[in-house]
């Protein structure tokens, strides 16, 4: 046997199983988002073509608008303080001394390893109106007055929303930002010594766009989730107060497994949030990824 074909059939276990696991599920999704999918549909076994129909609703439902703008909010958001949180962690930890030390590593790890259902669950207590940890916290500090209704507020609910998602998606940014940075040489910070740059000119100059392809990696990846995020909503809001949590995931949620069940509009849906996501890491890599640098 050739080397060519036994790579091919080292490989075919792996080749079947993202088959069966991602090319079906997407190539089914495709094929629901252009029929008529309902409980009357399903009992009957016969599933109506009706083309692009399903993403025309979409794109006529002021709903789905909403629970876009909300999204975009929310990965805005995130990504942004995920990333910005991770550099400043991992320059942290990177540093010799306390932060260096096991037990601070396997903290800052630990919110990676909380259930997202159970974050949320989490967080509604930290949130709470009456008694919750933050209330108290801040009004103890006597920076509010009066408890602030932080998830039925329909102009703080996005933000709460985002922020147990950051507390548990950040360890892995701090991860890979960390693990860069231990693969950055020391001798480039020993010749900006040497010419009199300062700490601040040296992170500009020297860490930051070595950082850049992880960085690149992390916003298309912490996007693809954020654009997604599911558990969070589903624990501390379920989409309210009003639609002010719809978010595109919640809204695929709900227009194919809560009344009127059309599974068929929920699977269009899907399919313009992948379209979103691919969209945004092609411009990601455009602007802020450079080859050799």
């Amino acid at each position: 046997m050739s080397v060519g074909w036994l790579a091919v059939v080292m490989n075919l276990p792996t080749l079947l199983t993202l088959l069966c696991v991602l090319a079906y599920p997407i190539i089914f999704a495709a094929f629901l988002s252009l029929h008529t999918v309902g409980l009357r549909e399903l009992r009957r076994g016969e599933l109506p073509f009706v083309g692009l129909d399903n993403f025309w609703f979409l794109f006529s439902d002021p709903l789905f608008w909403t629970s876009m703008k909300n999204t975009m909010i929310l990965s805005v958001f995130s990504v942004t303080a995920e990333i910005v949180l991770a550099i400043g962690i991992a320059l942290l930890i990177n540093r010799k001394g306390l932060w260096t030390s096991v037990v601070s590593r396997l903290l800052i790890l630990l919110p990676f390893a909380v259930p997202p259902i159970a974050n949320g669950l989490i967080w509604t207590f930290v949130y709470a109106y009456n008694g919750g940890f933050l209330n108290r916290v801040l009004i103890s500090t006597g920076l509010i007055d009066l408890p602030i209704n932080w998830l039925g507020n329909a102009d703080t609910a996005i933000y709460a929303v985002a922020v147990p998602y950051i507390w548990r998606s950040l360890p892995f940014c701090v991860l890979l930002i960390h693990a860069a940075l231990q693969g950055i040489s020391k001798d480039y910070y020993e010749a900006a010594s040497v010419d009199g740059a300062t700490s601040w000119s040296q992170f500009w100059e020297i860490t930051l766009p070595l950082l850049r392809p992880v960085i690149v990696v992390l916003l298309i990846l912490r996007t693809a989730s954020a654009v997604v995020v599911f558990d969070e909503v589903i624990a501390l809001t379920a989409g309210g107060p009003g639609n002010s949590t719809w978010v595109a995931a919640w809204y695929s949620y709900r227009k194919s497994f809560q009344p009127p069940f059309d599974i068929g509009v929920g699977a269009a849906s899907a399919y313009v949030l992948a379209i979103l996501v691919g969209i945004l890491a092609i411009v990601y890599i455009k602007l802020i990824y450079k080859p050799g640098v």
